[in-house]
């Protein structure tokens, strides 16, 4: 991780949202440049903004890290689904992951 992964990952994020750099920008109360500004490594946001940020897309900081998850929101909802499924369900679906992922 260096530091480009910040803006790069906001960039990913919004796109996967479908929101403009605007938009989010005006949503989180900032100038409508904001997120274009962080976005093309011309700054970074403060923690404050930071956390602001990770609320709207709905993900925790650490999701927010996670390189390997590409869709956090998804997996997200995703997980809570799961949490509500009988052991038989969830060991097929588990078997489906599994088949789908090649390991």
């Amino acid at each position: 991780m260096d530091e480009k992964f910040i803006p790069e990952r906001i960039a990913q994020l919004r796109t996967k949202k479908g929101v403009s750099a605007r938009d989010m920008s005006l949503t989180l109360g900032q100038s409508e440049s904001y997120i274009n500004t962080i976005e093309n490594k011309k700054s970074l946001p403060s923690m404050t903004v930071f956390l602001y940020i990770c609320e709207y897309f709905g993900i925790t900081p650490q999701e927010f890290f996670d390189e390997q998850n590409t869709n956090p929101q998804m997996l997200k909802e995703l997980i809570e689904n799961l949490k509500h499924l009988d052991e038989k369900s969830l060991s097929h679906i588990a078997g489906l992951a599994k088949e789908l992922t090649n390991k």
